[in-house]
């Protein structure tokens, strides 16, 4: 089946084919039609199958059509919450993407910016509200935000807010909700306790689709783990950019220094590296997610910031250059490539100090990850590079001083 076969309004047809939308996905397809019923949903699929245009496009025909009958406006019928700000981001251009050609205004409320310029246009009026949790109930204290008009309640990456504490603040919106409402409930991972709170949120009839539970992680994304000394990550991830000198790659460490130091190593070797983090403000972000976007510089380093629901254009290769201490997070990470019908790679550099939470991640996926085996003459060859770019031995050895003395001091202050 496809888009033109379903019956939406012209104009939302126009925008889908626009942005070259033919044929639906699997979620999008088995989505659909219940939300357009006004079904509750509870969806669990990969990452990168299209669930953010499975739950937009049914909403954006629905609002629109009854928009069309209203003779004043009368409110926001549509309230989207995502647990970051750069997926409440994209989550929000995709709503006006896809809604170009019709009346529905929509915004996107979060925090790490002035809120005056959202509080003037939810004054001025709005179709569809996206937002994170904090920000968004920072309105509703202030009552600048209104939600007793409220008709369709998204939970997007759900689990990740619900474990993020927002859990009594969700329960508590709920409230501040009409009681006839639908609630669409997405993500791609879910575990027994976060299944519980969302089935606590939406009807008990609730219909609950769940494609590939065998793999969380799409077969379009051929991964990986290589085992490396923690000291030569830097070697390896300088190797694989090399060999691929036109490839946008994604590299994940585990802190917001280790981000800024491993984009420094590169940049030492020649190598520009934009880096995202905690410690950045909203614009700052959202100027590397742009330059990152745009190809001016093919290297990110990111904390996990950036591992839910971000759809990056043409990432051909992620690199867990620290292993996630959250197993499922595993999952979000690989999946910011082989997205829509693309296919995509990914390596994890694994040190001794990791093995136990590599392990945890093979239970989570209930599978063992693919091992790619190194010869010595190849492990060798990879730290030499830095040897032969130098010819100079004494530099390399302080490097290893350095970092050493640095590992020393905090082992005493421990």
């Amino acid at each position: 089946m496809k888009f033109e076969d379903y019956k939406f309004n012209p104009k939302v047809k126009k925008g889908l084919a626009e942005l070259g939308y033919s044929k639906p996905t699997d979620i999008q397809y088995k989505s659909i039609p219940n939300i357009l019923k006004g079904e509750d949903l509870l969806a669990i699929a990969q990452t990168g199958t299209g669930k953010t245009a499975a739950f937009a496009i049914p909403i954006i025909d629905v609002l629109y059509e009854k928009k069309l009958d209203e003779r004043r406006p009368t409110g926001a019928k549509c309230l989207v919450l995502a647990p970051t700000h750069e997926l409440a981001i994209q989550i929000h251009e995709v709503f006006e993407k896809i809604g170009k050609y019709t009346t529905l205004k929509s915004i996107a409320v979060i925090g790490g910016v002035e809120q005056d310029p959202q509080i003037i246009k939810l004054y001025k009026g709005v179709d569809i509200i996206i937002a994170t949790p904090g920000r968004m109930f920072d309105l509703i204290s202030q009552q600048h935000l209104q939600t007793h008009q409220i008709e369709i309640l998204v939970l997007d990456e759900a689990d990740h807010m619900l474990d993020l504490g927002f859990i009594k603040d969700i329960k508590g919106l709920m409230y501040k909700l009409p009681k006839r409402r639908q609630t669409l409930f997405f993500s791609a991972t879910i575990n027994e306790k976060i299944k519980k709170i969302a089935y606590s949120l939406v009807k008990q009839n609730a219909i609950r689709i769940q494609l590939s539970t065998k793999d969380p992680v799409a077969k379009k994304v051929d991964h990986s783990v290589v085992f490396v000394d923690m000291d030569h990550k830097r070697f390896f991830l300088e190797r694989v950019i090399k060999e691929n000198p036109d490839s946008k790659i994604l590299a994940f460490v585990r802190t917001k220094v280790r981000a800024e130091r491993v984009a420094k190593a590169m940049e030492r070797v020649g190598i520009s590296a934009l880096t995202i983090h905690g410690d950045k403000d909203q614009h700052q972000r959202s100027d590397v997610l742009k330059q990152f976007k745009e190809g001016n510089v093919n290297l990110l380093v990111a904390t996990d910031v950036t591992a839910r629901g971000i759809d990056i254009p043409d990432i051909e290769i992620v690199i867990n250059y620290d292993l996630p201490e959250e197993a499922e997070n595993y999952v979000h990470r690989v999946g910011r490539t082989g997205r829509a019908k693309k296919k995509g790679h990914a390596y994890s550099f694994c040190s001794e100090e990791e093995k136990d939470i590599l392990k945890e991640i093979q239970t989570f996926l209930t599978k063992e990850i693919k091992v790619l085996v190194l010869g010595e003459g190849e492990y060798a060859d990879t730290l030499h590079v830095e040897l032969e770019r130098k010819n100079d031995y004494k530099t390399l050895m302080k490097e290893i001083e350095a970092f050493e003395e640095t590992r020393k001091k905090k082992k005493k202050k421990k």
